[in-house]
C-alpha cells in the first residue's frame, strides 16, 4: 500500500461541510478512507445530503457541536458502533472573531474558546483509547491533525481572541505529542497553520470589514492580502487538505509535535 494512501483507515473530520474541512474529507475519501464528516447541520440538511452523495459510500455524517462534551460522547458511541476504530482525527472546526480588545465581551471570548480550543481538547480526550488501539496496527501510528492558523504563530490587530485560541491549539498539539510518546501511545499529534485561504469563513470575515466601512469591497481586501503574500495569491482549501493528508498518512510516520505552516510565505517576512 502506498505510504500516503489511507485505504482501510477511518477518519473523523470536524467542520467538514465547508472550506478546509470539506476539502479534507474529499481528499481522504479519494485516498480510500472511511470518512465521518462532522458539522452543526442536521443530517437532513441539503448540503449534508449533496456532500454525502458526492463522496459516495465511504462517507458518513455526524451532527456535532464540538464545544459540547455530551455531543462528543455521542460521537464516540457512533464511531465505536459503526467502525470500532478511529485512525485519524482532524480537529478543523473553528470560528473567528475580529474586534478590538476593549470591545470584546467575556461571552464572546468564551464562545470562541469553546469552539476553537475546547473542541480540540474534547475531541482528543474522547478518542484517546480508540486512537491508541488503531495506532498499534499501522507503521505510522494513529494521527491527530489540529488545524490552527498563522494567527497561532504571529499577532494581528483586533484578533487577540482568535490569536489566543489558535496559539493554544499549537501548544496543546505539542504537549499531547510528547505526552502520548512518553506513555507509549502510537498517536502522532501535529498542527497545521494555514495562511489566508479562500473559504466561506474568510469571505464572511471580509464582508464584515466592508459592512463596517473598512474597505470598499471584499475583492479589494482579497487583492490586498494577495499582494502582501510572497507567493502572490490566497490558498485554495485543497492545498491545505493535501498537507493534512500527508500528516494523516504513514508517510509522516516520524512527524509529531510539529507545526506545518502553509501560508504562501506570509510568516517568512
Amino acid at each position: 500500500m502506498p505510504q500516503r494512501s489511507l485505504e482501510g483507515r477511518t477518519a473523523l473530520v470536524t467542520g467538514a461541510l465547508r472550506g478546509i474541512g470539506r476539502a479534507t474529507a474529499v481528499r481522504f475519501a479519494a485516498e480510500g478512507a472511511s470518512v465521518v464528516l462532522a458539522d452543526l447541520a442536521p443530517a437532513a440538511d441539503g448540503l449534508v445530503v449533496s456532500t454525502l452523495r458526492e463522496l459516495g459510500e465511504s462517507a458518513h455524517y455526524l451532527q456535532l457541536d464540538v464545544g459540547d462534551e455530551q455531543a462528543w460522547t455521542a460521537a464516540h458511541g457512533f464511531i465505536s458502533a459503526s467502525f470500532n476504530c478511529l485512525d485519524v482525527l482532524v480537529n478543523n472546526a473553528g470560528i473567528d472573531l475580529v474586534r478590538p480588545v476593549q470591545d470584546l465581551s467575556l461571552a464572546d471570548w468564551h464562545r470562541l474558546m469553546r469552539v476553537n480550543l475546547d473542541g480540540v481538547f474534547l475531541g482528543i480526550r474522547t478518542f484517546v483509547e480508540l486512537l491508541t488501539e488503531a495506532g498499534r496496527k499501522t507503521r505510522g501510528g494513529a494521527s491527530v491533525v489540529n488545524v490552527s492558523s498563522i494567527m497561532g504563530l504571529v499577532g494581528y490587530a483586533e484578533t487577540s481572541a482568535y490569536n489566543t485560541s489558535k496559539g493554544g491549539v499549537r501548544l496543546l498539539s505539542k504537549a499531547l505529542a510528547i505526552e502520548f510518546a512518553a506513555a507509549g501511545r502510537r498517536i502522532r499529534v501535529n498542527s497545521v497553520h494555514p495562511g489566508f485561504v479562500e473559504t466561506p469563513l474568510l469571505a464572511q470575515g471580509m464582508q464584515r470589514w466592508v459592512d463596517e466601512g473598512k474597505a470598499q469591497s471584499t475583492q479589494q481586501l482579497i487583492d490586498g492580502v494577495a499582494a502582501q503574500t510572497p507567493i502572490g495569491r490566497l490558498a485554495q482549501p485543497e492545498e491545505i487538505a493535501a498537507v493534512i493528508q500527508f500528516l494523516a498518512s504513514d508517510e509522516a510516520s516520524y512527524v509529531t509535535g510539529s507545526e506545518l505552516v502553509a501560508d504562501g510565505g506570509w510568516t517568512a517576512h
